[in-house]
C-alpha cells in the first residue's frame, strides 16, 4: 500500500510528515500505533464499564495525540471530545457516544494494518 491509499480513506498524511518529518518515521509511528492501540482499546472499554473516568480519560488522551500525530483527524476529534467530557465525568456522555468512538478506532485500524500488510 501507499500514500494515495492513506489519502483515500480521509488520513491526513501531510500532517503526519509535518510532525514526524519523513514516511520512514510515519511508517514506523504506524507500527507502534498499531501495538498500542490494541492494548488500549480493550482498557478504553474496561474502565468506561467500570465507571472509572480519570483512567478512561488518559487513555482518549492517548489515543487523541495518536491519532493527531499520525493525520487521522477524525479519530482525534472523537477522541477528543470524549477526554474533555471525561474529565467533567459525564459518563452518559461516554457511554452514549462511544460506539462512534468505537467504530472509527475499527476504522483506523483496518486501514493501517492493510497499508503496513498485516
Amino acid at each position: 500500500m501507499n500514500r494515495e491509499f492513506l489519502e483515500e480513506n480521509g488520513v491526513d498524511v501531510e500532517k503526519g510528515l509535518e510532525l514526524l518529518g519523513d514516511m520512514d518515521m510515519y511508517n514506523e509511528t504506524m507500527e507502534d500505533f498499531l501495538n498500542e492501540i490494541n492494548e488500549k482499546y480493550p482498557k478504553t472499554i474496561e474502565y468506561k464499564n467500570q465507571g472509572d473516568m480519570p483512567n478512561y480519560a488518559i487513555l482518549v488522551h492517548s489515543i487523541k495525540s495518536d491519532a493527531k500525530y499520525l493525520g487521522f483527524t477524525h479519530l482525534a476529534e472523537l477522541a477528543y471530545a470524549h477526554e474533555l467530557k471525561s474529565k467533567e465525568n459525564d459518563i452518559n456522555y461516554v457511554n452514549q457516544n462511544f460506539s462512534e468512538l468505537e467504530t472509527e478506532i475499527n476504522r483506523i485500524v483496518n486501514i493501517v494494518k492493510k497499508y503496513l500488510g498485516k
